[in-house]
């Protein structure tokens, strides 16, 4: 196999070769697999047009932003797989650059990255991507990623915005983001240590007046007090936000705050912001692929509606029509979910009354199966006692989408159920990395973007771990 067959073997094709090898138990550990696939079916270049990318422009800046952002923090390494999957990877620069090309080529325009993304590989291999472009062809978008306390100093920020610029290989960002505010158990406070105390939010604020950044905005996680003040501080003019990032899907549009009451629903904080005329750039589009990876009575229901879009396009259509929304981000990993995201905003249909009264229900039934809302971002990462906490909710949710997360020792696909959970918990997560192995620390909460109370979770999945051994002993 060449290297370029390589580079464009989908995962969900490689998942097809390498089942070939791993007969044993593959009928149990496939019914709780974590497919992380768009479900577009075979695409090809030819059928992504060139020429019809939806565009929205921002009113602060008059930039024509394409309505399909990509986000660098899912990015390729060599050998497959993305960066998160696989951190000590190198970056597989050479399909980096043949995915910007193609975006690019596309009408894609919006490029977003963080010192954080790709255990801090991101902005490079986005710069190396980007720099054989003529700048003007692209807006980039990075952030000032200084979650940990150790980087609240001035001196710490004002380096990392410099670096930024340094390893994208630019004089100036067109869209800064303050990363992930509201996050921690204090959203406030810790805002205030780490942009305001210091200083340097107001410095920003003259990079923007040097030229340095043309657009200043922030990315909002959690706590509603950071959110209205930040607000509160634009409708008094004392600063001015050109555009800020929220989460906004069908599930969170109403239930986001049901799901998790530390978070906020996404129809509020798009209200806020349409109120104000500040454009909205969204992430989570797809939950962190929970949207793209529904129970199969949905994905019956979508297909028949639509037979020709994906289940993936559906979330994708809904997160685009809002006419505040300046562009829908997506991190796309492989070329195949790149063409099948261009060619669904190429140009868009906006989702009709109808269509989103049938995305409210599916939202209610999703709602209703009670998974854990992670996004398996990895924030939470790593975790000092070596667990690892999102392939543990992965595979709980994965297995509450496929029914094998049955309690009931009565119920007649009981034992089937049971088998399935604990042969493929111990496929998805080496048993030392498993819930159990949680002392309760929190390290994790406060770097959840989502909120989640993540040692009482785990908690939990043990409880219920435990009393799957403890019946299958008794069999």
């Amino acid at each position: 196999m060449s290297n370029n067959d390589k580079h464009n073997m989908s995962r969900r094709h490689f998942l097809k070769v390498a089942g070939g090898t791993a007969v044993a138990s593959s009928a149990i550990i496939a019914a709780c697999s974590d497919k992380n696939t768009q479900d577009g079916g075979a695409i090809s270049a030819a059928d992504v047009p060139k020429d019809k990318m939806t565009y929205r422009t921002n009113p602060n800046s008059g930039d024509r932003v394409s309505l399909l952002g990509y986000g660098m923090m899912r990015l390729p390494v060599e050998g497959g797989g993305s960066g998160r999957e696989n951190k000590d990877a190198p970056i597989d620069q050479e399909l980096v650059n043949k995915e910007i090309d193609f975006a690019l080529e596309h009408g894609v325009n919006y490029i977003d990255t963080s010192p954080a993304y790709c255990q801090g590989k991101s902005e490079k291999a986005t710069g190396i991507a980007l720099h054989r472009h003529p700048r003007d062809k692209y807006y980039i978008a990075t952030k000032l990623s200084n979650f940990d306390p150790s980087t609240w100093s001035f001196e710490s920020g004002k380096e990392m915005f410099f670096n930024s610029l340094k390893e994208l290989q630019v004089d100036y960002v067109d869209y800064m983001l303050l990363h992930g505010v509201g996050m921690g158990e204090d959203g406030v406070e810790e805002f205030n240590q780490r942009y305001m105390d210091n200083g340097l939010l107001d410095w920003l604020v003259e990079q923007k007046e040097a030229g340095k950044i043309r657009n200043l905005g922030f990315s909002y996680h959690g706590d509603i007090a950071v959110f209205d003040n930040l607000l509160k501080w634009h409708d008094e003019g004392e600063y001015h936000w050109d555009f800020v990032q929220i989460e906004l899907n069908y599930l969170d549009w109403k239930h986001a705050k049901e799901i998790n009451e530390r978070n906020t629903n996404a129809e509020y904080l798009y209200g806020e912001l349409k109120k104000r005329d500040i454009p909205a750039i969204i992430m989570e589009p797809l939950l962190g692929g929970r949207l793209a990876n529904v129970p199969d009575a949905i994905v019956a229901d979508m297909k028949r509606r639509d037979p020709n879009g994906s289940v993936a396009s559906w979330a994708f259509r809904y997160a685009g029509t809002p006419d505040g929304v300046l562009t829908v981000l997506s991190g796309m990993t492989y070329m195949d979910h790149l063409m099948e995201n261009i060619k669904t905003y190429s140009p868009l249909k906006p989702i009709s009354a109808e269509e989103n009264k049938f995305l409210e229900k599916i939202a209610d039934k999703l709602v209703a199966l009670q998974t854990i809302p992670c996004n398996d971002c990895k924030y939470c990462m790593p975790c000092p006692y070596g667990l690892d906490i999102p392939a543990i909710f992965v595979h709980y949710n994965k297995c509450i989408k496929e029914g094998n997360l049955v309690r009931d020792e009565k119920d007649s696909d009981y034992k089937r159920a049971r088998k399935a959970f604990l042969v493929g918990y111990d496929y998805s997560v080496p048993k030392l990395r498993q819930a159990n192995h949680c002392i309760g620390c929190g390290h994790c909460v406060r770097h959840c973007p989502q909120r989640i109370e993540i040692p009482k979770e785990l908690a939990k999945i043990d409880e219920f771990v435990e009393k799957l051994k403890l019946s299958d002993k008794k069999d």
